[in-house]
């Protein structure tokens, strides 16, 4: 069974006991998030696609990390003009385990 859920502007397949990064939510680690923003279901025999979201879908999940990814670095360069600028950005992320999926 996997589920496509819709969080932070992007799309995930998810199936249960999978670790996700998503984008960064508002939660500690440990605790218990449902995303209900589910776009498709698909079990054994049985697939629900929503239009646009399944209707009583929901995917259960347990933080098990707040981090930030590696840094990408943003470097522009001005030629003849003596002009240059080096940046770094971490892009923080939360680490969610899938528990359950129910529809």
């Amino acid at each position: 069974m996997y589920a496509i859920i819709k969080t932070g502007g992007k799309q995930y397949k998810v199936s249960e006991g999978d670790l996700v990064r998503v984008e960064k939510l508002n939660a500690e680690i440990g605790d218990s998030v449902s995303f209900e923003d589910v776009l498709l279901v698909k079990s054994d025999s049985d697939l629900k696609v929503g239009t646009p979201i399944v209707e009583n879908a929901k995917v259960e999940a347990t933080v098990k990390d707040q981090a930030k990814d590696k840094k990408i670095v943003v470097f522009k360069y001005r030629p003849k003009k003596a002009s240059k600028t080096k940046k770094g950005h971490r892009q923080p992320y939360t680490l969610v385990e899938i528990n359950n999926i129910s529809c």
